[in-house]
């Protein structure tokens, strides 16, 4: 029995799928397939059931996960141990990151990284915040970087900065009624918003719950993937959008678009990291570096 069969069974009895576990692990469907025969015949054991063209866990698979789990957490906690001792800050990490932080706040973060820790590899995918979370829970990425809200309570929360959140239009867009100062009709515009799941999306659904209504009473114009297809089509004159500073700052500054007037709540960026799992030495030194502090978990 080997490290790598059991990092294969365990990803394969988490995705139920031998093609979507060997994508994950990064080697072929094949060489996946031929390691859970061989854990298999080495034991002779029936760890899987096929159902379909997915697998599901028989009896035997069920009793064996935890312990192939611990089996590698050991693994990993000796590795550290190991890397602790040569104080030699090296590995890899995967980063999730949301598309504000990864596009506007990360970049120069991770230089900064590198230059101080070069023996680190570093690799950034980028997703909205739940599929930022979803990426730290099953463990295609070591830590995720988020800016809205998270959901589970196995994943740890540790703020590393605080966001400023505009409502923004075009320089060319009519004046904006309201319905108190400070406070502008909602209902009356048209609005450009992100997708579900995104941060900047759940601060609009909270605004219209504040006013007493839902985000479906709003005017919504156009559901877009992306901050700058958002701040484009904004400055166009499409209507409003509620965005990152970071994205719109030099904008506003320039001009092109207006910020309105309204009190929005400033958000935490958060690196968000797995409770049963043991940091690494390089994630460790991410965290210190990025000036973390630890918050819990926003309601």
């Amino acid at each position: 029995m080997t490290l790598d069969q059991l990092r294969i069974f365990v990803a394969v009895a988490e995705r139920g799928h031998m093609t979507k576990a060997a994508e994950l692990l990064g080697i072929s469907q094949s060489a996946a397939s031929a390691a859970i025969r061989a854990l298999e015949e080495q034991h002779g054991v029936h760890l899987f059931n096929r159902v379909g063209r997915n697998i599901e866990l028989a009896q035997t698979g069920h009793r064996f996960l935890p312990e192939a789990k611990a089996v590698l957490e050991r693994a990993a906690a000796a590795r550290n141990v190991l890397e602790h001792v040569s104080q030699t800050v090296a590995g890899s990490l995967s980063i999730a990151a949301s598309l504000t932080i990864a596009s506007y706040w990360l970049p120069r973060r991770l230089a900064s990284f590198h230059e101080a820790y070069p023996a680190v590899r570093l690799s950034v995918s980028i997703g909205n915040t739940r599929q930022v979370e979803a990426n730290v829970l099953d463990g295609t990425a070591d830590l995720g970087l988020v800016e809205g809200r998270t959901e589970s309570d196995i994943l740890r929360r540790t703020k590393v900065d605080v966001d400023r959140l505009m409502l923004v239009v075009a320089a060319s867009h009519p004046e904006i009624a309201e319905i108190a100062p400070g406070r502008p009709d909602i209902r009356g515009l048209r609005w450009i918003i992100r997708e579900g799941g995104s941060g900047t999306r759940e601060v609009l659904e909270d605004l219209a719950r504040r006013e007493g209504i839902s985000l479906g009473d709003l005017q919504i114009f156009l559901v877009l993937p992306s901050n700058e297809a958002v701040r484009q089509v904004v400055e166009a004159g499409a209507g409003a959008t509620i965005i990152s500073d970071l994205v719109v700052g030099r904008a506003v500054a320039e001009g092109s678009l207006r910020s309105v007037p309204l009190e929005l709540p400033k958000r935490d960026f958060a690196m968000i990291t797995h409770r049963d799992r043991q940091a690494s030495l390089a994630q460790m030194a991410l965290k210190a570096h990025l000036g973390a502090e630890a918050v819990s978990n926003p309601a």
